[in-house]
């Protein structure tokens, strides 16, 4: 397995770290803008859809489908995960 593009990691890792220091609410709320992410790269990638297992593991589906997205070349990764990032409260 290659290593993440820089820019691709560093935005991933602010956004799991952003995403790990919302309160419960907070990351409820704002679970709907890393669902369409989510979605987004999956079909870009699988074109299957990704099963909603709730808050708890929806960063953990993110960090998997960016590696798929980054494995398949899709652009403006880097770009896409810090709109993510401005997103979350």
């Amino acid at each position: 397995m290659h290593a993440l593009p820089d820019d691709v990691s560093r935005e991933l890792e602010r956004v799991v770290r952003r995403w790990r220091e919302l309160p419960a609410d907070r990351a409820l709320a704002a679970s709907g803008a890393v669902q369409e992410v989510v979605r987004d790269l999956a079909d870009a990638t699988a074109g299957q859809p990704v099963p909603d297992l709730g808050v708890a593991v929806l960063i953990d589906q993110l960090r998997v489908l960016v590696w798929d997205a980054a494995s398949a070349g899709v652009p403006d990764l880097a770009d896409r995960l810090a709109e993510l990032r401005r997103t979350l409260p």
